[in-house]
């Protein structure tokens, strides 16, 4: 199918286009502006997928060699995982936050729009004028998350105000909408741009990791044709983990988070696994977890 639009209520969106799933909502503008605003998020939208689907070949090989790229999203993908080229990783750790960044980038458009977000499945980029501020909440375990109704019971929230240097939040895990090599139930970082949190959201998943019998894993092909990690173990499943096993794992997925936060990769993250939380970096000030 082709790309779709529903309006949610009076300011929210709901694009969707194959896997692209945004809810995007801006704020400040008049009816008209607003309405202009919406109209050139759109007709950046439908054009994102076949962009991206061009040079697809590219995106799914290693970031070092993903040379030459034209499109803008594939571009800014490519920006946001080459810190990580030291270990296998393609441009497509940073889709999410990086398609997210460019329909941002239109709705806000010529600066009416004080503050907007667009949510791509849970990476979202946020924009935010002088004194503005955003409060998002934060699911630990959606497969734990209690529902009320159409909403999910938060496990905690942090503000990104004006002031701080963050304007992505994307979260990844074993449970998520992408394969993970680790076995953390989420990880949610706070960094500059939706593609840089969303590249490292999957690094430091990646390294929530042990060796425990709990835990299986699969070559990444034999669970998705589609799959841009070839053989790679991927994990499929994780029992109960004893609590040793669950501190050693945290402690390397915070190590991690260190040295991104030391390499201003990154502003923040949390880190959780079965009920046990680390806090990296300054959203520890931001955060109220429960």
């Amino acid at each position: 199918m082709g790309p779709t639009r529903a309006r949610l209520d009076a300011r929210r969106w709901h694009f969707q286009h194959g896997p692209i799933d945004l809810v995007l909502e801006a704020f400040g503008a008049d009816a008209a502006a607003a309405a202009a605003a919406y109209e050139r998020a759109w007709r950046r939208f439908v054009t994102v997928l076949d962009d991206l689907v061009g040079e697809l070949p590219a995106l799914r090989g290693e970031v070092a060699l993903a040379t030459d790229l034209k499109g803008a999203v594939a571009r800014r993908m490519v920006a946001a995982c080459l810190p990580y080229r030291d270990v296998f990783v393609t441009p497509m750790a940073a889709v999410a936050g990086a398609v997210a960044e460019e329909v941002l980038g239109a709705l806000v458009g010529d600066g009416e729009v004080t503050k907007a977000y667009v949510n791509n499945g849970g990476d979202i980029a946020l924009h935010l004028g002088a004194g503005e501020s955003f409060r998002i909440g934060l699911v630990a375990d959606v497969d734990r998350a209690t529902r009320h109704g159409h909403r999910i019971a938060v496990d905690g929230t942090f503000e990104v105000t004006h002031a701080l240097p963050v304007r992505g939040v994307a979260t990844s895990g074993w449970r998520g909408r992408s394969w993970s090599l680790g076995i953390a139930d989420s990880v949610t970082v706070l960094a500059a741009t939706a593609a840089a949190a969303d590249a490292a959201a999957t690094m430091i998943a990646n390294a929530v990791n042990v060796d425990h019998p709990a835990i299986r894993r699969r070559p990444a092909f034999e669970v998705d044709d589609n799959t841009d990690l070839g053989r790679m173990p991927v994990t499929v499943d994780v029992g109960a983990l004893p609590e040793d096993a669950v501190a050693a794992a945290l402690a390397s997925g915070a190590r991690r988070a260190d040295d991104l936060l030391g390499r201003g990769l990154v502003w923040g993250a949390v880190i959780v696994l079965q009920s046990r939380v680390r806090v990296v970096g300054g959203v520890a000030a931001a955060a109220r977890l429960h």
